[in-house]
């Protein structure tokens, strides 16, 4: 049975800078994608990036250029390195891990792929 934890959210003032990681427990980057989604106060859940084996990543429109999706397959761990933060960037982060069955860009438009998903952490980007 896997498990991610995540780490590395907090308070951070706009055009900072914040990294992310999850770490993958019980299962790899071979035949699982992961994905970031977000969660902002009265908004629904939306896709931020994604990362698979072996087309690559993809990320949102309102990242791109901004966050940048990485793993690290000797520490199991997928990092969400997220610069020129916005207030609008603020929410629940949550890594989210599903067998790979698709392209990632697909795969990153539902949520219904991800059948792990961790606990949340908190992002604020505010003044």
């Amino acid at each position: 049975q896997g498990q991610l934890v995540e780490s590395g959210g907090g308070l951070v003032q706009p055009g900072g800078s914040l990294r992310l990681s999850c770490e993958l427990l019980g299962f790899t980057f071979d035949v699982y994608a992961v994905g970031w989604f977000r969660q902002a106060p009265g908004k629904e859940r939306e896709a931020v990036s994604c990362i698979s084996n072996p087309e690559g990543d993809t990320y949102s429109d309102s990242v791109r250029g901004r966050f940048t999706i990485s793993r690290d397959e000797s520490k199991n761990t997928v990092y969400l390195q997220m610069d020129k933060l916005k207030p609008e960037d603020t929410g629940v982060y949550t890594c989210a891990a599903g067998p790979i069955l698709t392209v990632v860009q697909a795969m990153c438009r539902s949520t219904s792929w991800f059948d792990h998903w961790g606990q949340g952490i908190q992002v604020t980007v505010s003044s």
